[in-house]
């Protein structure tokens, strides 16, 4: 994995769902792209793999922009309905929109869903869905998979291994391309025994959005 040093900066946007927070990590050189990822409904931009993608991609051209959805900014420990979610993330695109770079909608477990629902819709170049949450734990009848297929615009999804909200095996045929994350949970965390360490988890991670946006660069 390449890390660069770099000084993120803060910006506070307001949404009809409230005030959201964007942390921009800017590409080293001229930026191509521009990668906005929000965190899922249990979590916040601390994520391992968000601050991992944040230290990686600005080596490559891409900018970063980690989206905290005004709920999380707000100190609330529990993450509102879909459609509010998709509200706040609307509420920042005008935001994003403003650096001139084509932006790939990315997030998290909840954050990918509403990624994919809004791609269309925002003008999204790409999605990047990481762990997203094909069906609740146990309750594979309860499948998210028309949200993933409508996204609408090339998209990425990057699944732990033995994630319970859809093992790799379980995700349908599609124009998407799929990434697994050998032995990873739902938050790519990988047990002691495994073939692979968790620097090697997140690598796989970090290599493979840097392949992908590389590709869409091009």
């Amino acid at each position: 994995m390449t890390h660069e040093t770099h000084t993120p900066q803060t910006e506070t946007v307001e949404t009809d769902a409230g005030t959201a927070r964007i942390t921009w990590h800017p590409a080293k050189r001229k930026a191509r792209l521009l990668l906005a990822v929000s965190h899922g409904a249990g979590g916040g931009i601390e994520a391992p793999d968000l601050q991992a993608l944040a230290a990686t991609l600005p080596a490559h051209g891409v900018s970063v922009a980690l989206v905290e959805q005004p709920w999380r900014v707000a100190g609330k420990k529990l993450a509102p309905a879909p459609k509010t979610l998709d509200v706040g993330w609307r509420g920042i695109w005008p935001a994003l929109e403003k650096k001139g770079l084509p932006v790939i909608s990315g997030g998290r477990s909840a954050g990918a869903r509403v990624a994919c629902r809004t791609a269309t819709d925002l003008g999204a170049a790409a999605v990047l869905a990481l762990s997203f949450p094909l069906h609740p734990p146990g309750r594979p009848e309860k499948s998210r998979a028309g949200e993933l297929l409508g996204a609408g615009v090339p998209t990425l999804v990057v699944q732990g291994g033995n994630d319970p909200f859809g093992k790799p095996a379980e995700f349908p045929e599609g124009t998407y391309e799929l990434i697994e994350v050998p032995f990873g949970d739902h938050g790519f965390k990988v047990p002691k025994k495994a073939d692979l360490t968790q620097d090697e988890a997140v690598a796989v991670i970090t290599d493979g959005v840097t392949r992908w946006a590389g590709m869409l660069g091009a």
